[in-house]
Formats: structure tokens, C-alpha cells, sequence
């Protein structure tokens, strides 16, 4: 098991089993503080207690080490290195897990073995910035950072779950606790679950319970908006990830941080360089196709603020290399196809350093996504008319492709007033399309973040759970449609798709990514902040913005928001072509028993002539078909296998 987890932890192995009591911990290392034999894992406590298996980082270490030192504590209190796994499981031996975990300020999952009480703690961090798998495959309970390390137990029979490769099909990531496996969970971010080892206990998985809300996050900031100035508002914020980017900054190995040119990377990289005696590291690619290009936006950043900055040029070769390595890498269905350059950054990043800082988080927390500026806009002029002309106006939008908007856009050029010039006119029509007759603005959100709208009617018996969007207990009392939808991406999208993507593709390349908007006392701040301070006019992360301008000329970051695409619409028309319809072929889906060829034959046939984009749908089956694949069974085996 530990052994499928190399990549992860390419340092050091280490496992420690109680046979008596039937527990094993396994560990893969990535070294980055202490890199003596000190930091070994599992570690054990000085009291000896507890056993620890920890993946991850506790950032304030060094304060819980100096307030842990002037307790009075039981046993051997002497520190046997320096590493903040160590201090972790000191805290848990004189503060109790719970109190712990609410000082602490990190990204982690970890399994804590308490063998005084027969007692396992599985935790997560409280955003989701690291995995954990957990659940019982016959008599034996299983847990792990990815779905491949329980796969290597001899016990491991893992049933394909039909509602969540519905959830999969619809949102392109699975959102915890639903893992692709029946009974499989994916730990909750913010949860600690606590199992009951002794002989006595039922062999039951009990609740896991937040030791952390961002519900209560959001309701409280509701109750505590910020009332200073805007003045205060930015030095606070300023301040805020100031602290967040230094303590991340503190490794004993070299650190750099990915750069794209954009608002939340741009800040991030502005405050290391900031605190910084030399020139910060700093990483970007471009590509040949200039429409996805964006490293010049970068080189530009990186020379105002005396970065020794690093660019890749990567070719369509170099991603269509990679498109085959995505099952063993993402280890289970995963579809947003910005992992593709995101594991070559992460790859040109690891030749240089074994840490990088990032700026993902940002949008979601300050407002970054178009949605959150239109969505209620659009709803305020569409609810005026009946549902009927709304589906007509849908079908003419359609009518034409997005490529032939775009060169309709391109034509008209300068006679367009200001706020008609978008990049991927044709894209945005077709999306606004897809939206027209909702029946509210909620649903207006769901169909939004929907690459198939009706998967349950893909799959063949699947039963889609209901999502979050779906569930009341989601709803807040801010009465705001764009924070109810930040909420919403924050509580799923963010971690299910935006921080399994970065964990995946920077481990795989045994590099650890950390995310300073994700401290917890940045979110916190950021919850407390008015809607007005994050979106203003028609432009969303306005406080965000003010501070990078303190340190970054704003003609520098001030552009039309892109994103980390691929030209997979062209691909999968081009050279993926072969790879796709051998997936996709009928036949095949039929033998294999999940999923209804039909539908997806539809959509194959309009995409490569041209007629429609459907990119993403397609590229959900595709992952789901590339990961099945990987599984290492035939199509004929794979339907008598899970029939």
C-alpha cells in the first residue's frame, strides 16, 4: 500500500504495526522540514501514546512549539528534532486532538492512533487542500491519501458506485464524501472521524464531525461585517496574507511559487518577494497557440517585481503525451482538462525547487468568477419573460457555433460597443444559452456548473444523489445570490475539482504546493467582508486588487479573466480523435454496462462536425473511460466484474 504512494513521498518509507491490535500505519515521505531521520514517519509521541501517519504541513509550528514548551506536561517533553509533526502530536498529547486541530493553522490529513484508548483519528484540513480515502472492505477498514493505496490491500473488492459516477458525469469531479467505490468516503474537509478499535466495538463507520464549519464561518461573518474603512480594509487584508504567505515561505528545502500573471498568483508572489532577501523563484508556461498563451502576462509581473523567473513552452505534443498518464496520475475520474498544464508546471517547477506557493482559492473567497457578476443581472431581465420565448432565444443563440460567433464578434470588431468585445464570444453565447430557461437563479447556478444536465438518465441504473445545490441545509441567511454561489463553489467546487487537481499534479511530480488565500484566518476575514468589497461595477476580487496595486502596476494584471485552458475543443477534432472514438465506441459502452451509448453518440457526432462544443461532457465520459480502462480490465471483463 505504501508503496503505490511513491510519487507522493519520494524521501523515505516507514510503517509501524500493533499486531495485537490490528492496526498498521504506512508512510511515504517528501522531506521538507527536518530532513533528518527525526522527521520519520510514522512518529510516535514522547509519551508514547499516540502514533501518528501525517501528510501535510502545520504552518505555526514554531508558535505551538513555544507555547507547548511552558506547559507543564506529563512524560518526556524534551523535542527530538524540529519538524511540525512532532510539535502536532505533542499538542495532541497535552490539548486533546480537537483543541489542537483549532490552533493549528495548515493543510494536512492525517491517522492518529491513540493506543491507550484503541481509538483511530482520521482528520482533514479545513479546506480540503489534502485527501483522505477511508471505509471497510470486508472486516478490514481502510484509509489512505489516494484510492490506490487501498486498492493494494488484499481485501480490496471496490464496486463502481452508479450515483457518484452520475455526480461525476455532472460536475466533472466527485464532491466528498462520495468517492467512485461504493464504500469508499472521501473525508469531508474540516472533519475528524473517530473510530472505535476496541474488541467490543461495533464494526460500524461512525459520523464524522466538523472541528471546523465554514457554514458557521459564513453566518458568523454575517452577524460581524467588517465596519472600517476602505483604507482599513485593504491594510488588513494586506497584513492578513501577509503573515499567510510568510509562515508558508518556511521550509528547509528550495521554494519558488507558480506565476501566471494573474490577480490571485501575482499577489501571492508580490508578498513572498515582499519578505524575501533575493530574488523569488518564480514558474510559468506558455503554449504554441497564441489563443492560450498567457506567459508573456507573466514575464511581465515577474521582471517589475525581481523574480528569477522560469518559462516552459509546452507544445500540444508535450500535453497529448501526458493525456495517457491522467488515470494512474488523478487516480480516479477527474475531468477539469486545466489538470493537463498544471502537471507540466508542477514538473518544470520540481527541476528547480520542492515547494510552490500558489494563488488558487482566490476566486472563490474574493469573488473571481464571472458567474457571481451575471448571474442575477441575467435572471433580473430574463424572469420578464415567459419560459417558452426564453427556449426559442436559447435555440437561436444556438444556431450558430461558437466558432462562427467568434468570427462574427472578429468581423464586426470595432463597431461593438466596449462592454460586447469579450474573448470566446461564442463560447459565452452558447453558455447563456444553456441557462435561459431556468427556473430560477439557483437553478440558473446548477445549470452553470453542469457539463451533462441530466446524468442519472446517462448511467445505466444510476441514482443521482442530490448535490448541494440541492440541499436546504446549504442555503445561508445572506440573502445574496453571488455569496450564496462563492459559498457553494468553497464548499464543493474548491476543493472536489480546484484543490484535487493541484494536489495530484504537484505530487505526482513530488512537489508540495501550498495555498496562502487558504489560511483559515484569511477566509475568515474574507467572510466578514460586505459583497461590496469584493465585487464593484463589473469587476469581480476588488479588495484583492487594491492590495496587489500597492505592489504591482495595475495596467500590468488588468485583463479580460482567462483561466489555465487547453485547445481541447480542436483535440478531441484532431489529434485525440483516434484515442476518443475507441473510447467512446458504442460497443464498447454497451459491454461494459454503464453507461448508454446513445446520448454520448449524439453529442460525438455534433462536436466533430463542428456543429456544437460539447468538450466537456465528452471529456467526463472520456476520463471515466480512460480510468476504467486503467483499472486493468477489458470491456467484456469489466461488465462481468460489476454487472
Amino acid at each position: 500500500m505504501v508503496g503505490t504512494l511513491e510519487e507522493r513521498g519520494p524521501d523515505g518509507r516507514g510503517h509501524w504495526c500493533d499486531a495485537e491490535a490490528g492496526v498498521a500505519l504506512g508512510h511515504t515521505r517528501l522531506a521538507i522540514l527536518d530532513l533528518s531521520q527525526e522527521g520519520h514517519q510514522p512518529m510516535h509521541s514522547a509519551c508514547g501514546r499516540y502514533v501518528i501517519t501525517f501528510n501535510g504541513e502545520i504552518y505555526n509550528f514554531a508558535e505551538l512549539r513555544r507555547e507547548l514548551e511552558v506547559v507543564p506536561a506529563t512524560g518526556d517533553s524534551r523535542w527530538r528534532g524540529h519538524s511540525d509533526t512532532e510539535v502536532l502530536l505533542a499538542g495532541f498529547a497535552v490539548w486533546g486532538v480537537t483543541r489542537t486541530l483549532a490552533k493549528a493553522v495548515g493543510m494536512f490529513a492525517f491517522a492518529l492512533w491513540d493506543r491507550r484508548e484503541r481509538r483511530l483519528y482520521l482528520g482533514r484540513d479545513r479546506l480540503g487542500e489534502k485527501p483522505l480515502y477511508y471505509g471497510f472492505q470486508g472486516e478490514h477498514f481502510l484509509f489512505g491519501s489516494q484510492l490506490k493505496a487501498l486498492r493494494a490491500h488484499p481485501a480490496w473488492q471496490g464496486e463502481v458506485s452508479r450515483s457518484s459516477l452520475s455526480a461525476f458525469l455532472r460536475f466533472g469531479y466527485l464532491p466528498a464524501p462520495q468517492s467512485i467505490y461504493s464504500d469508499i468516503h472521501s473525508l469531508v474537509p474540516g472533519n475528524l472521524l473517530v473510530l472505535d478499535c476496541r474488541p467490543d466495538a461495533t464494526r460500524q463507520i461512525p459520523e464524522p464531525h466538523p472541528y471546523w464549519s465554514l457554514l458557521q464561518v459564513v453566518e458568523a461573518g454575517s452577524r460581524n461585517l467588517f465596519r472600517g474603512s476602505t483604507e482599513q480594509a485593504v491594510e488588513r487584508l494586506d497584513t492578513l496574507l501577509r503573515r499567510a504567505v510568510r509562515q508558508q515561505m518556511v521550509a528547509d528545502v528550495p521554494l519558488g511559487a507558480f506565476l501566471s500573471g494573474g490577480v490571485d498568483s501575482s499577489t501571492v508572489v508580490a508578498l513572498m518577494q515582499a519578505q524575501s532577501g533575493s530574488p523569488v523563484r518564480t514558474f510559468t508556461i506558455g503554449f504554441e497557440d497564441q489563443g492560450y498563451n498567457e506567459a508573456a502576462y507573466a514575464s511581465e509581473v515577474a521582471r517589475h517585481l525581481g523574480t528569477r523567473h522560469n518559462e516552459l513552452m509546452v507544445t500540444s505534443r508535450d500535453a497529448l503525451e501526458l493525456i495517457p498518464r491522467l488515470p494512474e496520475l488523478y487516480d480516479e475520474p477527474f475531468a477539469d482538462a486545466s489538470q493537463i498544464p498544471t502537471h507540466l508546471l508542477s514538473r518544470l517547477t520540481r527541476r528547480h525547487v520542492t515547494v510552490s506557493l500558489s494563488g488558487d482559492g482566490g476566486d472563490e473567497l474574493f469573488g473571481g468568477y464571472n458567474r457571481y457578476l451575471w448571474v442575477e443581472a441575467i435572471w433580473d431581465r430574463i424572469a420578464l419573460f415567459p419560459k417558452p420565448l426564453r427556449r426559442l432565444a436559447a435555440r437561436l443563440a444556438t444556431s450558430l457555433s461558437p466558432a462562427a460567433w467568434d468570427r462574427l464578434f472578429t468581423q464586426l470588431g470595432a463597431t461593438l460597443p466596449e462592454r460586447l468585445r469579450q474573448t470566446n464570444p461564442g463560447g459565452k453565447l452558447h453558455k447563456l444559452a444553456s441557462v435561459l430557461d431556468a427556473d430560477d437563479p439557483l437553478g440558473m447556478y446548477r445549470r452553470l456548473v453542469s457539463h451533462w444536465h441530466d446524468p442519472s438518465g446517462l448511467v445505466q441504473g444510476g441514482d443521482e444523489h442530490a448535490a448541494l445545490v440541492d440541499d436546504p441545509r446549504a442555503g445561508l441567511s445572506r440573502g445574496s445570490l453571488a455569496e450564496q454561489m462563492m459559498y457553494l463553489d468553497a464548499l464543493s467546487y474548491l476543493p472536489g475539482d480546484i484543490l484535487v487537481k493541484v494536489d495530484r499534479a504537484s505530487m505526482g511530480a513530488g512537489l508540495e504546493s501550498r495555498t496562502p488565500f487558504l489560511d483559515h484566518r484569511v477566509v475568515e476575514f474574507a467572510w466578514q467582508l460586505p459583497l461590496s468589497l469584493k465585487l464593484r461595477g463589473a469587476q469581480g476580487k476588488w479588495l484583492l486588487r487594491q492590495v496587489l496595486y500597492r505592489y504591482v502596476p495595475r495596467e500590468l494584471v488588468e485583463r479580460p479573466k482567462a483561466g489555465f485552458a487547453v485547445p481541447l475543443e480542436h483535440w478531441l477534432r484532431g489529434p485525440l480523435r483516434p484515442w476518443a472514438e475507441e473510447l467512446l465506441n458504442a460497443r464498447r459502452l454497451e459491454h461494459e454496462g454503464y453507461l448508454n451509448p446513445a446520448p454520448i453518440e449524439s453529442k460525438w457526432r455534433e462536436h466533430l462536425s463542428g456543429g456544437y462544443d460539447w468538450q466537456y461532457p465528452l471529456w467526463n465520459v472520456l476520463m471515466f473511460q480512460a480510468w476504467l480502462e486503467a483499472q486493468g480490465a477489458s470491456a467484456p471483463e469489466a461488465a462481468e466484474l460489476h454487472r
